[in-house]
């Protein structure tokens, strides 16, 4: 029994850890990609982005050999989350960006993602979301609105790229909720491969028919650009869909309630920008969110051995 605990605690501690370094490489992707899109235009960069992921993870593939997908529904499920992560989000997100949308507003319309996986999360995977969930779940909205208010404008420049944001919205919620119920738990190097391999396919020709591809290579932006094919693409994406499998899609959906606080911290000190008071108190909201929606009944009252 004492060894059962044990490995439970170690268990936890290990979920705990992925959840922080999740919340930490995904959160670097704002002002990290900012900081890069100011050297090559969005969609040029998300091709460059998944070409390099690509380029890494091949060799891997070959020398792990891990198992491809066994049947076509399997491929499938493979690359339909691919594209509803790498192109429908990461794609219109950066699309808004260019149409005129401040970061500001993206951050607050993609943190009602964990809202509309609550919702929806019962009638599509056939989890069960109580009382105390939907407050985690509202506490949280306020304090990461609160955080991009405090340290941003909330003007929307344009229509269309008010639904740019929104479509990434629902790309990254269905992809979540899609994971969930048809993932077949495939290895993380084939997941990425076939991920990445998927965005390369669709946002390079996109780039060559919309933008101008000049690419302006500094220090800067070969730096920027390797953390977001390491820690954003390959090690962020690889940990959020491990945690989905292993937990609660509504759950682990609410760790997105961190992202714009801690993207905020992570400006401030990367971009310079100025973290206003009022930030830090609606950090205390998000962070109060999280915690009672992820909270789960059976660690608040362990049973007695």
């Amino acid at each position: 029994m004492l060894q059962a605990n044990a490995s439970t605690q170690h268990a936890s501690v290990k979920t705990f850890a992925a959840k922080m370094a999740f919340v930490l490489l995904w959160s670097g992707g704002f002002p990290i990609a900012k900081m890069a899109v100011g050297y090559a235009p969005p969609l040029t960069l998300l091709a460059l982005r998944y070409g390099c992921s690509v380029c890494l993870l091949i060799p891997l593939f070959i020398i792990m050999k891990p198992a491809l997908p066994k049947t076509r529904t399997a491929w499938a499920h493979a690359c339909v989350v691919g594209f509803l992560v790498q192109v429908v989000y990461f794609g219109l997100s950066y699309l808004a960006f260019k149409a005129g949308v401040s970061a500001g507003v993206a951050a607050v319309i993609v943190s009602l993602q964990p809202v509309l996986v609550a919702a929806l999360a019962p009638r599509l995977v056939g989890e069960r979301v109580g009382a105390r969930q939907w407050l985690g779940l509202t506490l949280g909205l306020i304090g990461a609105t609160g955080v991009i208010v405090a340290r941003s404008s909330l003007s929307v420049h344009s229509v269309s790229g008010l639904l740019l944001v929104i479509g990434a919205l629902i790309g990254m919620t269905a992809a979540l909720l899609y994971e969930k119920r048809f993932g077949v738990g495939q290895h993380p190097v084939t997941a990425n491969l076939i991920q990445y391999s998927i965005g390369l396919v669709f946002c390079a020709p996109l780039a060559l028919l919309l933008e101008d591809v000049h690419v302006q290579w500094t220090g800067t932006f070969v730096a920027a650009l390797g953390y977001l094919v390491i820690g954003n693409s390959l090690i962020a994406i690889t940990l959020l869909l491990a945690l989905v499998r292993a937990g609660q899609a509504s759950k682990i959906a609410s760790l997105f309630f961190f992202i714009p606080p801690v993207a905020a911290v992570l400006s401030w000190l990367l971009l310079d920008e100025v973290m206003p008071p009022l930030a830090w108190g609606a950090m205390v909201f998000a962070v109060a969110g999280v915690a009672l929606a992820t909270w789960s009944t059976s660690s608040a009252n362990p049973r007695k051995t």
